[in-house]
């Protein structure tokens, strides 16, 4: 089955913040990002909305794919997976290349502009080759980048014991397989907050960007790449594997 980055996206006409950097308090570190404002502005803004409102805050990371991704964005956890509010879809910009450090918005396999509120860190160079998220289904949006410091705590979640594709904290591998464990938010990887460190659109200016220069010579619509997918896999992911374990109540 195609598997899917699904996103979400599309800021308030009213919203006019023009923050560059952010910090991601996680429960397994801080992660700090620095927004390209100028390059691709309705992302950023789509993105800040979220942050604006708290959408965001006790959100888990969903998804986890060695030397391929981390993606988030999209649900918080109680005793199910719960899908957070969205927005209306942004359109898309791929203006700078997936490569790894930084950060792109997720969408519906098919839908080049379907983007709302899920985003994914590269942890590798997926820009071509097998990914190809230059130009796999308009192309994926990058909008950040993170900071060098920022690396050790995606690092820390990649190497987590991942139940399937989603990684889990004090939850063995041969837990994930049992249907006698009991699983909680405190198993998940959760997004506290994630608050505007900077609010100067130019703050970013001096950081070395990699252009998208692929998606312009690309005449395909959509791939069948590991990265795209349906919205069934998507929710699928986290209700045929972790959800093997019995919830706390």
């Amino acid at each position: 089955m195609k598997k899917l980055l699904l996103g979400s996206a599309l800021a308030a006409a009213s919203f006019t913040s023009t923050a560059t950097i952010v910090e991601m308090n996680t429960s397994q570190g801080v992660i700090e990002i620095n927004l390209f404002d100028q390059q691709t502005p309705k992302t950023v803004a789509n993105f800040l909305s979220y942050v604006q409102d708290d959408s965001y805050n006790e959100t888990v990371i969903h998804r986890s794919v060695s030397n391929f991704v981390i993606q988030g964005g999209g649900f918080t956890f109680s005793d199910s997976l719960d899908a957070i509010t969205t927005k209306p879809a942004v359109e898309n910009e791929p203006v700078f290349s997936n490569v790894k450090g930084t950060i792109a918005m997720a969408k519906l396999s098919g839908d080049a502009n379907g983007a709302t509120s899920q985003w994914f860190f590269n942890m590798s160079n997926n820009s071509a080759g097998s990914a190809a998220l230059d130009t796999q289904n308009g192309g994926f949006t990058v909008f950040g980048q993170i900071t060098a410091a920022s690396q050790s705590t995606l690092d820390k979640i990649a190497a987590l014991v991942h139940c399937d594709e989603t990684p889990v904290v004090d939850i063995t591998a041969e837990q994930c397989a049992s249907t006698d464990v009991t699983i909680s938010s405190a198993n998940l990887v959760t997004i506290q907050n994630v608050a505007v460190m900077d609010d100067d659109p130019n703050s970013a200016a001096g950081l070395t960007v990699t252009e998208n220069t692929l998606i312009d010579s690309d005449t395909s619509t959509d791939s069948s790449s590991s990265s795209s997918g349906g919205l069934i896999w998507l929710l699928g992911a986290f209700l045929l594997a972790v959800p093997r374990l019995k919830r706390a109540k």
